[in-house]
């Protein structure tokens, strides 16, 4: 016999506006519960400290989430000078206080020098794994372990405000960025410490910043729902995002029904006038119905990688 699916097949990206003060487990926990998804994933966590856009897969869509964790990011950040913590932000213990003597020409010089590329070792209060571990795991218990240095460009990163010891910035990132670290790796440059006291991520990819949701009004719309003794989902629903907005950056390729049924078995097909790129976004027909991602095998054949399973909540 087989087992019943718990939840329902809803595909789309809720793009959630997360909350400070819980992690972004938590917020995915809640956003599955509020639509009763069978499957849901979120595209990169934010510190239980941050703010901003959390975009979360739904059903299908989660197939597509890892597209969103390579993606640029945008952030909104406050740094405090004077006081260096344990975790870079303002959740951690103040493990050294020193005086702020900064002038706003050494601000501006500083900051300029995280432009481009460059390395940057992680923090050990970051959800990177070490050995099957999280690495604050072993931050808590007072160890420290070796961590690489990975490679990050910060594409911009402007100067929004700066009086007395606080500082405003803007950054734009590539994955991977931890804007902690350079908060941190700042203020030791200024000679006097500095920690995030304010983050908020305003970019993920191309996202509208204006389509996010908050947890309070998917909550409202769930009660007026019941109010108005209608499904949840008919209010809920609409606010999904397609799930093919993951991957709207990708070159198309558009298959006729023949080529669909054949791709949708599996099999690679010859398509002419294909885009030279290592991942393809396919669509189907005139309605260039979404059906999943592909690469181009060493035939030169567009070979499907991810497919969308379209089912039905009766399924």
């Amino acid at each position: 016999m087989a087992r019943r699916r718990k939840g329902r097949p809803v595909n789309g990206v809720v793009l959630l506006d997360k909350p400070t003060g819980i992690s972004s487990n938590d917020a995915l926990q809640k956003v599955k519960r509020l639509y009763f998804a069978e499957k849901a994933g979120h595209t990169g966590a934010l510190d239980p400290l941050a703010t901003g856009m959390l975009p979360i897969c739904l059903g299908e869509a989660t197939k597509f989430s890892q597209f969103l964790l390579d993606s640029d990011k945008r952030y909104r950040v406050i740094a405090k000078l004077g006081q260096r913590t344990d975790t870079s932000d303002s959740d951690g213990q103040v493990v050294e206080t020193r005086p702020v003597n900064v002038s706003l020409e050494h601000l501006e010089n500083c900051i300029d020098r995280f432009r481009g590329e460059s390395e940057q070792i992680p923090s050990m209060f970051s959800a990177l794994k070490y050995q099957g571990k999280p690495l604050y795991e072993y931050a808590r218990q007072g160890i420290e372990v070796p961590r690489e240095a990975r490679k990050i460009k910060v594409y911009e990163i402007l100067l929004h405000r700066f009086e007395a010891d606080e500082v405003e910035m803007e950054v734009h990132c590539s994955k991977g960025t931890y804007i902690r670290t350079i908060v941190d790796d700042l203020g030791e440059m200024l000679g006097c410490g500095a920690h995030v006291t304010m983050l908020r991520r305003t970019g993920v990819a191309n996202y509208p910043y204006e389509k996010m949701v908050t947890l309070e009004q998917l909550n409202e719309l769930l009660e007026q729902a019941h109010r108005d003794e209608v499904a949840p989902k008919e209010l809920l629903d609409p606010l999904l995002l397609p799930m093919d907005t993951a991957v709207e950056d990708l070159p198309e390729v558009n298959l006729n029904a023949e080529l669909t049924e054949l791709v949708q078995h599996g099999m690679p097909v010859q398509v002419f006038g294909v885009p030279d790129a290592a991942v393809l976004r396919m669509t189907s027909g005139d309605q260039r119905t979404f059906i999943g991602v592909a690469e181009l095998n060493d035939d030169g054949k567009v070979a499907p990688k991810r497919l969308v399973v379209f089912r039905s909540e009766t399924d």
